[in-house]
């Protein structure tokens, strides 16, 4: 391993395994860790082919900085992703992930502290909440349900960006905050609960798709490749405040199962169901900041990123059924 590493938390998940790719394609040497709690470690499969990549399983609320310190690099940067993003698996294990949120941003910002170099927080949407305006701004403070099904991570993550900035007015922590809104593609998992992956999953066992409530409300999907490229851009910006990264195309529920039933030409249909505990009715991000930075906004729409997302999911459920 090379004396200079980027340390990735989370980094067996969809968007860590993403990152850590694209930080491996231009030529950086990538520690990742990981719990696997809601990851099998299939992403990791192509990364071992760098040979500036090394992973070890490790839980981000146990101490980071031994951990780290015992390996002899020296870190030039940390992406702190580590988190379930799911619904399913957080609210599974919403200890955990409460804990993931505040512990693991805590012991993340120690060793940025230590090492003196630059860390970047995987912020989320959900702390706007079940918003009151449309686009969100990262200027708009929120209305989250602070004890709810969703708490865990909604409530964790605005913990995680309050000891960020707490770090960075106390220590000159030098930090990067993402708030990152709904984001597809591969590496997600069969069993992710995430609506995209859910919906196509279904579709391709042709299962009826489960739309919850009237299928009235909305999400704005960013498609991974343009994801990262945002966040690299964040990265290499001097901008420290909250930023949102996301796409601002917006579509409801049932729009969006209309076109994968059309897309895996499946039969099978929708089954509504009773809308679930402060599911957001509405979803939609303002990035005229992250624009200002540089970014030039996402380049890959619903449709082009839904067959990349369907052909994935399609070759995954081929290999798991031939097993």
């Amino acid at each position: 391993m090379s004396d200079n590493v980027y340390l990735v938390t989370g980094g067996a998940g969809f968007l860590g395994s993403h990152l850590c790719k694209r930080l491996l394609d231009t030529n950086r040497a990538v520690f990742a860790v990981d719990n696997l709690s809601s990851s099998t470690g299939a992403n990791l499969g192509i990364l071992y082919g760098y040979n500036k990549f090394e992973f070890a399983e490790y839980d981000v609320t146990d101490d980071l900085e031994f951990f780290v310190k015992d390996r002899y690099f020296v870190l030039d940067g940390i992406f702190n992703l580590a988190c379930p993003a799911s619904p399913v698996f957080y609210q599974n294990m919403p200890i955990e992930t409460t804990l993931t949120c505040v512990l693991g941003a805590y012991h993340a910002l120690l060793l940025a502290k230590s090492y003196n170099c630059k860390i970047l927080q995987a912020s989320t949407s959900e702390v706007y909440g079940d918003p009151t305006i449309s686009p969100q701004p990262e200027t708009y403070h929120g209305s989250v349900n602070c004890f709810g099904p969703r708490s865990c991570y909604d409530e964790g993550k605005r913990a995680a960006e309050a000891l960020f900035y707490d770090y960075k007015k106390q220590y000159d922590t030098d930090i990067r905050v993402a708030r990152i809104f709904n984001t597809y593609g591969p590496n997600m998992c069969v069993n992710d609960g995430r609506v995209v992956s859910n919906f196509i999953v279904q579709a391709l066992k042709n299962e009826p798709i489960t739309i919850y409530g009237t299928g009235t409300q909305t999400r704005s999907f960013c498609y991974v490749d343009d994801l990262i490229n945002a966040l690299m851009i964040l990265w290499n910006s001097d901008y420290t405040s909250p930023v949102n990264i996301g796409n601002p195309d917006e579509f409801n529920m049932l729009e969006l199962a209309l076109k994968i039933l059309k897309l895996t030409e499946s039969k099978a249909g929708i089954k509504f169901m009773d809308l679930p505990i402060d599911d957001p009715m509405q979803r939609k991000p303002d990035i005229s900041l992250i624009k200002s930075l540089g970014w030039g906004g996402p380049k890959i729409n619903l449709d082009s990123g839904l067959v990349n997302t369907v052909q994935y999911f399609s070759k995954l459920l081929n290999c798991v059924e031939s097993n």
